[in-house]
């Protein structure tokens, strides 16, 4: 379109759309995949290395692409990103094999029923109803308070975008560390302690945000902050991807993870909207202050230890 000169913010829009559809997908079969690729009692050291392989793309992605647009442009910066998804296509072709076929009497294909059917499964099991909750809330909290840090920091208090994008690239060291002993932090101190703490210590973090201010100190309490909550996070989701899995049947974990993708999109891109609406109405700090309290009282939907034991009991007897 743009080679013909006829591109138009349609364009764009019906891209976004299709790639965030594909990601939904893309992430329901990868974890599905996954699940019948390695034995169960590696499944952590999977996850906690492909959490491992995440934060060197958040803390390196944004600067190589804004470098790549400096340098190149937009349009080529943009045939560069869609080349490399047919490059993780080629790697997972050279994966090689035959997958078991699936368990189905019907033809392949989408159906809104196959999400409603995940969400019931989701929310008839105790734990991943719980889970559920807490996670679609703390990752919405997130992603809808970052629109106004970039205004305050890079509006109100005048710091460069390089500035900015080291105060949250940074603290992505955090994250390569976690994930990196996650599967050690367990072996000491059991599955389900740590799913809690690290739970309710990523929840302790976003309320500090309130107090940046113009200077220096403000991109120590930033990063600060940021690590903290990033290293909670390293250690929390290949713990809690590890246990999902687990609960979830072969032939449920498709539909159940695309309804909780699709879930956490929606549940994202409304709070950013309601956020950015409420600092429109007060102010970008008084915003953050109300996400922060929030994420304060997310540790309240965590499931507790007693539900857990219950549910994989019931899980050892079934099977």
């Amino acid at each position: 379109a743009y080679l013909f000169g006829v591109l138009t913010f349609l364009h764009l829009l019906i891209v976004s759309i299709i790639v965030g559809a594909a990601a939904i997908t893309f992430r329901a079969a990868s974890a599905a995949y996954l699940k019948s690729l390695v034995r169960s009692e590696d499944l952590l050291i999977a996850n906690g290395r492909f959490e491992f392989t995440t934060w060197p793309a958040t803390m390196l992605g944004p600067p190589l692409g804004g470098l790549a647009i400096g340098l190149l442009g937009p349009v080529i910066t943009v045939v560069a990103d869609a080349a490399s998804y047919l490059l993780s296509a080629l790697g997972l072709l050279a994966i090689g094999g035959r997958e078991a076929p699936a368990a189905t009497t019907t033809a392949p294909r989408l159906r809104g029923r196959d999400l409603l059917d995940g969400w019931r499964y989701i929310l008839s099991h105790p734990v991943l109803r719980a889970l559920f909750l807490n996670t679609i809330l703390v990752n919405g909290l997130i992603m809808a308070t970052a629109p106004l840090l970039a205004v305050m920091m890079l509006g109100q208090l005048g710091f460069a975008p390089w500035e900015y994008g080291l105060a949250f690239a940074a603290p992505c060291i955090g994250g390569l560390v976690a994930s990196r002993t996650a599967q050690h932090i367990v072996v000491r101190f059991g599955r389900q302690r740590v799913l809690f703490v690290t739970g309710t210590l990523r929840a302790c973090w976003s309320i500090g945000l309130v107090l940046i201010s113009p200077g220096v100190l403000v991109l120590l309490l930033v990063r600060s902050v940021d690590l903290g909550l990033i290293t909670c996070v390293g250690v929390c989701n290949p713990v809690f991807a590890t246990y999902r899995l687990e609960q979830l049947p072969d032939d449920r974990v498709t539909r159940a993870l695309s309804a909780w993708q699709v879930s956490s999109r929606l549940t994202i891109a409304a709070m950013t909207a309601l956020w950015g609406a409420l600092a429109d109405l007060s102010s970008p700090r008084i915003a953050l202050g109300i996400a922060g309290l929030l994420m304060l009282a997310t540790p309240l939907l965590l499931p507790r230890r007693n539900t857990v034991i219950q549910q994989e009991l019931l899980s050892s007897s079934n099977s």
